[in-house]
């Protein structure tokens, strides 16, 4: 058996109902084989960044697994799949994005998963709510660098 380690997932909406499909998708981190969910951010109403359509939903959940990177990775593909993400092109609107924002202290790149993801440090939408758990993980010039990208925590 591995041990286990701190991964963060970054979770996104913005097509029907983006509250209730992040709320569904925490309930399906909570299921997922060899993952424990120890805690996710508040919900964060954020603008379009390099997309279209309405504002997004966004938050960063906390686990605790013993799988693989790419076996994480597969999971939470398969989350999206269930919740009717489609890819019609690069940065579609969507019904759910699932990423994997830090795995332990991995650094992997490879055709199919690079850790830690690689736009991050470029979007408040993510930054915001995994400061809000790892503050240690994000600096206040990383921070003070997306501040003008208009993200609201939302109320609850």
């Amino acid at each position: 058996m591995r041990a286990p380690v701190l991964a963060y997932v970054g979770l996104g909406a913005n097509l029907g109902e983006p509250v209730a499909a992040l709320n569904a998708a925490l309930a399906s981190l909570e299921e997922l084989p060899q993952c424990v969910l120890l805690r996710h951010s508040a919900f964060y109403r954020s603008a379009p960044v390099d997309s279209s359509g309405p504002d997004y939903v966004n938050a960063v959940a906390e686990l605790s697994t013993t799988l693989t990177a790419p076996a994480l990775l597969q999971a939470l593909q398969q989350i999206e799949r269930d919740a009717g993400r489609e890819r019609p092109y690069r940065n579609a609107p969507r019904t759910l994005d699932l990423d994997l924002l830090l795995y332990g202290s991995a650094i992997l790149h490879s055709a199919l998963l690079t850790v830690p993801h690689p736009r991050m440090y470029e979007r408040a939408f993510v930054l915001l709510p995994l400061a809000e758990l790892v503050p240690e993980q994000v600096d206040a010039s990383r921070l003070a660098a997306v501040q003008g990208q208009g993200v609201w925590r939302m109320p609850g």
